[in-house]
C-alpha cells in the first residue's frame, strides 16, 4: 500500500510540474513583444500607421486574425539556408519587414500560442471593427451558397475557386481557406476585395457561402478527369483536340493500309 501511495505521489508531482511549466510557457508568450518586433515597424508602436503601413485603428479582430492566420502578415523575408532540400521559411525577427514584398498566403511563422497572443494584442489596438466571433458557420446550404458565390465571387476567384487575374490585380485561390478565414475575408474585404457587411450578406447567407467554398475544396468529379477545373471551354477544347488527334491517326492508318 505504501508503495502504491508513493507511486501516486510521484505521478502527482510530475503532473503538477508539467502543468506548471505548460502554463508558464503559455503565459510567457508576450503579444506586445511580438507586435513590436514584427508589426510596429510598418503599423506603428500604437497601431496608428507609419509611412510604410496603414493604421490598424477600426479594422477589428476579423482583419487581424485573417492576415496573421493566413501568413500574409508580417511582411518578412524568408530565412536563407544553403542546406539542400530544406524549405525556406518565414523568419520574423531575423530580417526587417519589407513593405515592397507581395502580400500572399504563407504558413504562419508562429506557434498557435504566439499567434493567439499577437492577434489578441493587435486587436486591443484596433478598437471595434468586423468580427466573426460567435457566428455559427457550420451547416450552411450549399445550393444557396453556390448562387451567392457565382453572383459575387466567381468573377474574380473563378467558378471553381482556383483564383484569377484582372488588370494589375490577382484574386487568390480558395482551396486553403478555412471556414473562419473565408467568413473573415467576406466581412473584411482584404486587399482589393470589397467588404460584404450584414446588409449585403446576412450571417445565414455567409454560412451558406462558407459551405459552398468548402465543397469547392473537396469537389466530386464523376465521369473522369477534372482537367484542373478550368471550366467547360477548356474541357471542350481538350475533347476537340482529342477527337482531331484520333481522326488524324485514323486517316493516316487508312492511308498506310491503302
Amino acid at each position: 500500500m505504501a508503495r502504491i501511495l508513493a507511486v501516486l505521489g510521484a505521478l502527482a508531482v510530475v503532473a503538477a510540474y508539467f502543468g506548471l511549466t505548460s502554463g508558464d510557457a503559455h503565459a510567457a508568450v508576450d503579444g506586445h513583444a511580438l507586435y513590436q518586433r514584427d508589426c510596429a515597424f510598418c503599423h506603428g508602436a500604437t497601431g496608428r500607421g507609419t509611412h510604410y503601413g496603414p493604421s490598424l485603428h477600426g479594422v477589428g479582430r476579423a482583419a487581424v486574425d485573417y492576415y496573421v492566420s493566413t501568413g500574409r502578415m508580417p511582411l518578412v523575408h524568408t530565412a536563407r539556408s544553403d542546406e539542400p532540400g530544406r524549405t525556406r521559411t518565414l523568419a520574423p525577427g531575423r530580417f526587417a519587414p519589407d513593405d515592397d514584398l507581395k502580400v500572399t498566403r504563407h504558413t504562419p511563422p508562429y506557434t498557435s500560442d504566439e499567434m493567439r497572443a499577437l492577434i489578441d494584442y493587435a486587436t486591443s489596438l484596433t478598437g471595434s471593427g468586423p468580427s466573426v466571433d460567435g457566428l455559427f458557420l457550420a451547416g450552411g446550404d450549399v445550393s444557396r451558397g453556390g448562387e451567392i458565390f457565382r453572383l459575387n465571387c466567381a468573377a474574380c476567384h473563378s467558378w471553381a475557386g482556383e483564383g484569377g487575374a484582372l488588370l494589375h490585380l490577382e484574386a487568390p485561390a480558395l482551396r486553403a481557406a478555412t471556414a473562419r478565414q473565408t467568413a473573415e475575408a467576406v466581412r473584411v474585404g482584404p486587399g482589393n476585395m470589397p467588404a460584404f457587411g450584414t446588409a449585403a450578406l446576412t450571417d445565414g447567407q455567409l454560412a451558406d457561402l462558407v459551405a459552398y467554398v468548402h465543397q469547392l475544396q473537396h469537389p466530386v468529379d464523376p465521369g473522369g478527369s477534372a482537367l484542373w477545373h478550368l471550366g467547360p471551354v477548356a474541357e471542350g477544347a481538350v475533347a476537340l483536340l482529342a477527337g482531331l488527334g484520333a481522326l488524324i491517326g485514323l486517316v493516316r492508318w487508312m492511308g498506310e493500309r491503302g
